[in-house]
């Protein structure tokens, strides 16, 4: 379940990952990231679907609204802002 960090040594649990769409990224360094998942509703049988926004850490700015971005979880890195950016999977149009 653990993995070692190379730099220290140190062993760090596993983070979670998701996998969404920018929704807005009109402010500097942040972005927030929209993360839609799909459940079975346990007494009708419908598939529901659930969202999420996540406000997530973009250093360099790169990001658009519409991109299909994978994030990971960090430590706390303002109020709002626990997720960081791993990499863009698609650019919008």
């Amino acid at each position: 379940m653990a993995t070692e960090d190379s730099a220290t040594g140190t062993e760090r649990n596993t983070r979670k990952m998701r996998e969404g769409v920018v929704y807005s990224a009109k402010m500097d360094k942040t972005a927030i990231v929209e993360v839609t998942r799909r459940s079975r509703h346990p007494q009708y049988s419908k598939t529901v679907q659930h969202r999420a926004r996540y406000y997530v850490h973009d250093e360099e700015n790169t990001l658009n609204a519409g991109d299909r971005v994978r994030i990971a979880e960090t430590r706390p890195l303002s109020k709002n802002k626990r997720w960081r950016l791993v990499d863009v999977l698609e650019r919008a149009r």
